[in-house]
């Protein structure tokens, strides 16, 4: 775990410098990552905003799978890629998953505005894979997961390949507090 810092030297995002809190959680499965989506999920409130960065089979389909668990929504949490959003509603009394895939979407917000995020996102938690640099708009607080493989596999089809550094970055005064480090638990 790494101490809080903020980011907006190295992104240049205008929003980045009001960053409150970072942790990096070290995950060795993908039982692990969707472990880490149900602990998450916890800490998830309607209106929020949950941006996974990561290559192609980094975990991001496998850590909202996870959220889907943790938020007791109805219907398996798949990637949306073909269909580019899919809206998981509550099993209980919390915020409906709106579950977004926007690999295949090329333009930035204006993009995006046929799916009326904009009106999900209040009483829904939303989650956008591929979003840097197309829905950060959408929010001025947000929490961007980024998800890397961590490098060293000898085989590439070895078990040591499902290891993963996970960088959660609270971007605004919704995360100024929230104790991001608790999910390394």
């Amino acid at each position: 775990m790494e101490a809080p810092h903020s980011p907006a030297a190295e992104t240049g995002d205008r929003t980045a410098a009001t960053a409150r809190t970072t942790a990096r959680v070290t995950v060795d499965s993908p039982e692990r990552m969707s472990e880490l989506g149900r602990r998450l999920a916890a800490l998830l409130r309607p209106g929020d905003l949950v941006m996974l960065t990561g290559e192609l089979g980094a975990g991001k389909t496998t850590l909202t799978r996870g959220l889907g668990a943790g938020l007791g929504v109805r219907g398996a949490v798949t990637s949306p890629t073909f269909v580019i959003a899919r809206v998981h509603p509550s099993l209980t009394s919390g915020p409906p998953l709106v579950h977004v895939d926007a690999y295949r979407l090329g333009g930035g917000l204006d993009e995006m505005e046929d799916l009326d995020l904009d009106v999900s996102l209040p009483d829904s938690v939303v989650v956008v894979e591929w979003g840097e640099g197309k829905v950060e708009e959408l929010s001025d607080d947000r929490l961007h997961v980024v998800i890397d493989r961590l490098v060293g596999a000898v085989d590439p089809l070895a078990a040591q390949d499902d290891r993963r550094e996970v960088t959660l970055t609270g971007i605004g005064g919704r995360w100024s507090g929230v104790d991001l480090a608790s999910l390394a638990a």
